[in-house]
């Protein structure tokens, strides 16, 4: 009943006899159409973001790479095999996105599966894993409720802009602070830079058109990066 989840390698099997190139061949095909599967799910919970067509790319190859590694040393020490494989394989993914990582640890999880001939599991990890993905994504897990941003505000020099702003921050944001304040136009203006936690259900156009309304329509920006002291240098 369970003979699905067999590895179709067994300890008579030998990569150089008919029977080894037969499971030769299902660890390889199984391991590229699941390699495939696996980044349709990185893609689809990433349609709302920039991903790299070679981070793709890597994702499907390494199922593959992983499971002839296995295949090749599986005679020797299965234990050898999967260390073996962990060990040769060190990515690096986009600083800043852990989540890429987890991926390249999906993709090996499979490989593994498939290199040692279990297809079957192989299988139910990636439905069960890949469809627990998209249920997370689909309800945002683990979303913050509001984003880390910088907001630039000009003034004219005769608008005392002391306190001038805060009503309009308390209502769009959770916190705020004013980071730096700078002349321009040889002293016309000042430029004010604020870090604040804007939340994330808010309608930023109005949040930008009410500040206009007290800054004299002079311009506003609206950053969607932390604040770099380096941005402002000039």
């Amino acid at each position: 009943m369970l003979s699905i989840f067999d590895s179709v390698i067994t300890e008579k099997t030998s990569l150089s006899g008919s029977d080894g190139i037969t499971a030769f061949l299902i660890c390889m095909a199984a391991s590229l159409v699941l390699s495939i599967l696996i980044s349709v799910v990185y893609m689809v919970t990433h349609k709302k973001e920039t991903y790299s067509q070679s981070y793709v790319m890597s994702i499907v190859m390494l199922p593959s790479i992983v499971a002839l590694i296995i295949l090749l040393i599986n005679d020797t020490s299965k234990a050898l095999g999967l260390a073996g494989a962990f060990s040769l394989v060190r990515f690096r993914s986009v600083p800043g996105d852990p989540k890429d990582i987890a991926y390249i640890f999906f993709a090996m999880a499979v490989g593994v599966s498939c290199g040692l001939g279990y297809i079957g599991f192989a299988v139910l990890f990636l439905i069960l894993l890949g469809a627990f993905i998209m249920l997370l994504n689909y309800i945002k897990f683990g979303a913050p409720k509001t984003s880390s941003m910088t907001l630039k505000i000009t003034v004219p020099e005769n608008l005392n802009y002391q306190g001038l702003f805060n009503s309009v921050l308390d209502t769009y944001t959770d916190s705020w602070r004013l980071k730096r304040v700078k002349t321009v136009d040889f002293g016309t203006l000042f430029d004010l830079v604020y870090s604040i936690e804007i939340k994330n259900n808010i309608d930023q156009k109005k949040f930008i058109d009410e500040i206009r309304t007290l800054n004299g329509n002079l311009n506003v920006t609206l950053i969607l990066y932390k604040y770099d002291d380096q941005v402002y240098a000039k």
